[in-house]
């Protein structure tokens, strides 16, 4: 039952609302202060992730990605038990798109461990 009630404590509105609303401090509030943040995409590979800890360098990644004009869009999410995951959709206003899939650890309804795969549209050969 313990796990059960710490899943049904995420808040997946707020996690729509942060990301839809592109509102950092929203999503930030979903975070354990000492979370970890594993971001893996054609930069930072697999053997060498970009790692943020604790909520003073995730709110420094959140506000930069929600803070550039672009629109964000939770596209899935699913909870079970103490684990999340969700896919969220992005588009410039250039017309890139990004999409990123995110698996997260949960304790008392805050993620408290996520990887995040992103995947970019490649550039066009004039770039």
């Amino acid at each position: 039952m313990t796990a059960t009630a710490a899943a049904a404590a995420f808040d997946t509105r707020a996690l729509r609302e942060g990301i839809e609303r592109c509102e950092a401090e929203t999503l930030l509030a979903l975070y354990a202060e000492d979370a970890e943040l594993r971001v893996v995409d054609r930069r930072t590979q697999p053997s060498h992730p970009l790692v943020m800890h604790g909520r003073d360098e995730i709110g420094a990644m959140l506000d930069d990605v929600y803070g550039r004009e672009m629109t964000h869009k939770l596209e899935q999410v699913v909870v079970q038990d103490d684990r999340v995951a969700f896919l969220e959709s992005c588009r410039y206003p250039d017309g890139v798109r990004v999409l990123a899939a995110s698996m997260a650890g949960l304790r008392d309804g805050r993620i408290v461990d996520q990887t995040m795969l992103q995947a970019w549209d490649e550039a066009g050969p004039e770039q």
